[in-house]
């Protein structure tokens, strides 16, 4: 039994985000069946027929003009997963697998591609028992489809390549056995259908979207503890200020800063007599700064909503015109546009969270917490070189953050001669979300450690919730000791959402799309 049922076209980020995390089953809504069922019986029809149709009774790329006999028709298609298997690298993770599989699952019961229903409920029964592929990570150029990954994916459900099940890597034939399943023999087009897409950008792309927003939820609050912290004014958090400029993302920061600030004594204590005029742009321009990365977030979120729902291989089947036509909906230019707007996004949520960290360690602009946040600084450093590591992984992602949909080389002999590199545009992000992670979290142990300085002073209680659970789990610095533990787990307290648990749901911000599906 699956966990949900998907509707083609309809299928919501809240639904991938849930069957990401949660590694769900699914089905497809049986509504879709007898449109998968037309466009195949469409695509039976034009692989016996004398007209020639690009990958049902023809070759593949350059290749299209070499025309293919009926009795072959299988063989052609097996030929095309095997020898597309191609992929390098590292495995892609188990949970990104069985996302890609959804993702091609929904493209398919859009009822275009010409596959037979039987294909699609293949693929539901190794998302059910747990069959997922070993997929190399590089390969795709994000153009024709990612073709190496997907092929790898493809080859376990003909009994070839390898799958991960229950625990152990076996050939895909043996796992397919192991769990039940029976290898399908692929009809016209069939294998094209099923690697020519962007299914492995786009799996790729909402991963490091969902991650991204998860670490925004967290900068969120970071960034109220380093602002209590430093002392910091909350005047530039007023809603006026945010009205007038009008961007949603930054009034929406400012109003959950508020909200998370709200109530604190160590904001109080300074409102009357503080000799500081300003505070630094880290501190004064967050909800300017963090507000963009929202907005920009939610049109990657937009972009990757449509195109996961999207029908993306090559040719596809027109039922009500009658007609199968070549097109180029496996072009992963909009995967490529909206992965580089995320990584623009972590880059600068790190970026500007980096300096609120530089700043709460540096005695001359802290506003008297002591140097580096060390008791007995001189015989302790504190957290000295902890913002040297932050320096270093802030750099690290403004270098991963430069384009990848602006390269683009040639090939398959110059017929594919223009290319998104959406696939390892999305591949980065997750190296990217991994160093945000750790910035962030060295900014909470920062942020925690310079409020507790402004005892007996206390900082709001939302807040106050927040360091009593990171209290549980990293007990205060009191002098110097083997640090690398204590910054993995705060990182992780922030990606698990341990931490954000503790927030009211109010003081958070939702992720939508800021377009939807036309």
């Amino acid at each position: 039994m699956s966990d949900l049922v998907l509707t083609p076209g309809s299928v919501t980020l809240n639904d991938l985000e849930k069957i990401y995390r949660l590694e769900l089953a699914v089905s497809v809504d049986r509504a879709s069946k007898a449109a998968i069922d037309q466009a195949a019986e469409r695509v039976q029809q034009a692989a016996i027929g004398n007209e020639a149709v690009y990958g049902v009774n023809t070759g593949f790329g350059k290749l299209a003009s070499v025309k293919i006999a009926p009795g072959d028709t299988a063989t052609l298609q097996r030929n095309l997963i095997l020898s597309h298997c191609c992929g390098v690298g590292t495995d892609l993770e188990r949970a990104a697998v069985r996302l890609m599989m959804v993702l091609k699952l929904m493209s398919l019961a859009r009822g275009a591609s010409g596959v037979r229903f039987g294909v699609l409920e293949l693929i539901e029964a190794m998302l059910e028992k747990g069959v997922t592929p070993v997929v190399p990570v590089q390969g795709s150029v994000g153009a024709s489809g990612d073709l190496a990954p997907l092929a790898h994916m493809t080859a376990v459900m003909i009994g070839e390549g390898e799958a991960e099940f229950g625990g152990e890597r076996l050939p895909g034939g043996e796992a397919l056995s192991r769990a039940g399943l029976s290898p399908v023999v692929l009809g016209p087009k069939e294998g094209l259908g099923l690697i020519n897409g962007t299914q492995f950008s786009t799996a790729l792309a909402l991963i490091g979207l969902f991650e991204a927003w998860r670490l925004t939820e967290a900068c969120l609050v970071t960034a109220s503890l380093s602002t209590d912290a430093i002392m910091g004014s909350t005047a530039p958090l007023l809603p006026e200020i945010h009205a007038l400029r009008g961007h949603r993302g930054q009034i929406e920061v400012a109003a959950a800063m508020r909200d998370l600030m709200k109530g604190s004594e160590i904001r109080e204590s300074h409102r009357d007599g503080d000799t500081r005029v300003q505070d630094p742009y880290c501190i004064r321009c967050q909800p300017q700064v963090v507000g963009a990365c929202l907005d920009l977030l939610r049109m990657a979120a937009g972009t990757l909503e449509i195109e996961a729902n999207a029908a993306t291989d090559n040719p596809l089947v027109l039922t009500e015109a009658g007609r199968i036509v070549s097109g180029g909906n496996f072009h992963a230019e909009p995967v490529a546009f909206a992965a580089d707007q995320i990584a623009l996004a972590i880059a600068e949520i790190g970026s500007i969270a980096q300096r609120r960290v530089a700043l709460m360690v540096d005695p001359t602009l802290s506003f008297d917490l002591p140097p580096f946040l060390a008791k007995d600084p001189g015989l302790n450093s504190g957290l000295m070189i902890a913002e040297v590591t932050t320096a270093a992984l802030m750099s690290e992602n403004k270098h991963l953050a430069n384009p990848c949909s602006t390269d683009s080389t040639p090939t398959s002999a110059n017929q594919e001669d223009h290319v998104s590199m959406a696939a390892h545009g999305a591949r980065r992000l997750t190296r990217m979300t991994g160093n945000l992670a750790n910035i962030l979290g060295v900014e909470l142990l920062c942020g925690a450690l310079g409020v507790e300085c402004r005892a007996p002073l206390k900082t709001s209680r939302p807040l106050q919730k927040i360091l009593a659970e990171l209290r549980n789990a990293i007990p205060t610095l009191e002098a110097d000791r083997y640090l690398a533990p204590d910054l993995k787990h705060a990182a992780l307290l922030l990606t698990s959402r341990e931490l954000i648990g503790q927030i009211a749901p109010a003081s958070l911000i939702t992720l939508e799309p800021l377009h939807g599906r036309g």
